[in-house]
Order: structure tokens, then C-alpha cells, then sequence
């Protein structure tokens, strides 16, 4: 059996995989929230019974892996992969970047697992990209080796944001009032989003509804409430920040396709997609992604797609461990 671990900055996902002739199958999968654990160790005991027999441990984390330790981005945890397998007794252990473990996950899911954005021409010998905005933003290269993608570390959504209008240059001078780096992690992921309500919100004027108070506070999070206001369009406030998170996404997702020549694929994986997906898939996205200029036509070729199964990053940290 392996265990496998996807650590988010918000939640941890931690799953149990049989690996019959090579085929993962999904055996127990259970959700933590983060927050309420002082270490992944104590999420691992709450997890496992004395009836687990685990010959595999692999795990996916938000942040940068160095010879098997991450100083987690988003939260205040330190994961060390050969701690752990002395302290739980496993025999082999292996520690990815998020994203890694969401491109080695990308082969072993289904095509229905995936929203196509753009059917594109596909090139089978080029190679991918992947963007995963979620509680930070994720990018990852996707090296084509042999036939597969093999995902490249990467903390790409800490590079500087770059403002394509004078409203996003607006944007950039608010937030660096308050931030000396302002990273495009600041406008392209759940707190992202956040900032851009405010920033509308001051810009507009109007006091916030008292209903989008109330269920801001119900909810205990600031994005859910945001986006599915803007969703069914009940604030025009949250609708201007739901569009332009959207723009600067795809403008993002356009910068790492270029770097990347990714003609095999660019994948958007994360939390937040699948819940927008409505204003994903009306075209604005596609726009915004194809408007490069020269490069237009190359980025009108490349294939598209949504990543609509929560467990990819589940089934890569397995196939991680399994191919360790």
C-alpha cells in the first residue's frame, strides 16, 4: 500500500493507494484542515491505524523541496521526508513540490477528468506547462522525456506581478503600499482575489453589502463567499474582481506557456478553477491567454485544459513514491 500526501497551504489531503501492476486505485482518502494541526506528523497519527500496511509514503507540498525538507510557504510547518519515514517506520519516502506532484499526477487520470479550454493541436513530442492557482499559486514545467511529462520544480508564482493595463498598474501601485515585492501569488490565488475585492471595492465607493458581510462570516473565508456572489451576479464589486482575477490568471498561464513553449499542453490546475468554472470557459480566458502579440498564433495552437479531479496531486505524489 502507499500513502500519499497532498499539503496544501489550507488543507492536507492524505490518501491510501494500491498499485496493482502498475495501475494506482484509490483505497481511503481523508481531509485535514491544516490549521488545527501543529505538524504533519500529527496529521499522519490521526490518519493511520495499526492495520495500514504502508511499504510507500509520498508527498506533494506548496513550497521548495531541498534534498527532502520544505519550510512549508503557506503555513507554518517544516516537513522533513527522512524524519518522518524514521519516525513512522517506512521503508521509502519521497518529498515533491506540489506542482511536481500534480504533473506526475496529470497521466493517471482520465480525459474526462479534464474541462478543454482550447482542443488546440496538440505536439507529441513538446512540452507542457502547468498553473495552479489555489491558497498560493503554483507553476511547473513539464519536460518531455521519453514519451512523459516530468514536472520541474518551480516557484514561479513569486515572480513580480506584471500589470497589463492601466487598471492593473492602478492595482500594482495599491499594493505596493503594502507589500515592498508585490508577487503575481498577490492577485492570482485565494488571498490574490481578496486583494482585488478591495481594491474594487475601495475604487467603487459603496459600502459592502450587509448580506455579503453575513455570509463572509459564515463561511469563515473571504474567496468562497466572493466568487459565488460574483457567480450568480449579486455584488457588480465582486464581478469586477471575479473578471479581472480571471484576465490576470490567463495572462499568467500566457507568460509560463511562452517560457515554457509548452506545444504539448498547458494544464490549469488548483483549487479555485473548478469552482469558477463558468468564467473559465465563456472565452474571456482564452482572449486574455492569445493576446501576445507576436506569439498569438503559437498560443491559439496549444491545447488548454482544466484539471477537474482534486486527486491529481494524490495519484502523482503515489506514482512519485512508487517510482522512487
Amino acid at each position: 500500500m502507499i500513502l500519499a500526501g497532498d499539503i496544501g497551504g489550507t488543507n492536507v489531503r492524505l490518501a491510501l493507494l494500491s498499485d496493482e501492476e502498475g495501475r494506482l486505485e484509490l483505497v481511503r482518502v481523508e481531509r485535514f484542515a491544516a490549521r488545527d494541526y501543529p505538524s504533519l506528523e500529527a496529521v499522519l497519527r490521526e490518519f493511520l491505524t495499526s492495520s495500514d500496511s504502508i511499504t510507500r509514503v509520498g508527498f506533494g507540498i506548496a513550497g521548495p523541496v531541498h534534498k527532502g525538507r520544505c519550510a512549508a510557504t503557506n503555513m507554518p510547518w517544516v516537513v522533513d521526508i527522512h524524519e518522518i519515514t524514521r519516525a513512522f517506520g517506512f521503508s521509502r519516502g519521497v518529498l515533491l513540490n506540489d506542482l511536481q506532484a500534480n504533473g506526475l499526477g496529470l497521466s493517471e487520470i482520465a480525459p474526462s477528468d479534464f474541462e478543454v479550454l482550447n482542443e488546440g493541436d496538440e505536439d507529441p513530442e513538446g512540452n507542457g506547462a502547468m498553473i495552479s492557482p489555489g491558497t498560493g499559486l503554483g507553476q511547473s514545467i513539464l519536460i518531455r522525456i521519453a514519451g512523459r511529462f516530468v514536472p520541474q520544480a518551480s516557484e514561479g508564482g513569486h515572480s513580480a506581478f506584471a500589470p497589463r493595463d492601466e487598471e492593473e498598474i492602478e492595482l500594482l501601485r495599491e499594493l505596493l503600499k503594502v507589500h515592498k515585492h508585490v508577487s503575481v501569488e498577490r492577485v492570482a490565488s485565494g488571498s490574490g482575489f481578496e486583494n482585488l475585492y478591495r481594491f474594487y471595492r475601495n475604487r467603487s465607493g459603496e459600502p459592502e453589502p450587509a448580506w455579503l458581510t453575513e455570509e463572509i462570516a459564515a463561511a469563515g473565508d473571504l474567496a468562497p463567499a466572493l466568487s459565488r456572489a460574483a457567480l450568480l451576479g449579486r455584488d457588480p464589486v465582486c464581478e469586477k474582481a471575479l473578471d479581472r482575477f480571471v484576465k490576470i490568471v490567463a495572462a499568467e498561464a500566457a507568460n509560463l506557456a511562452v517560457k515554457a513553449l509548452s506545444t504539448g499542453g498547458l494544464f490549469i490546475g488548483g483549487g479555485i478553477p473548478p469552482k469558477i468554472l463558468p468564467k473559465l470557459v465563456d472565452g474571456n480566458f482564452m482572449d486574455r491567454f492569445c493576446d501576445k502579440g507576436r506569439f498569438s498564433g503559437l498560443l491559439r495552437k496549444m491545447p488548454v485544459k482544466i484539471v477537474l479531479n482534486d486527486s491529481c496531486a494524490l495519484f502523482g505524489a503515489a506514482r512519485g513514491a512508487a517510482d522512487a
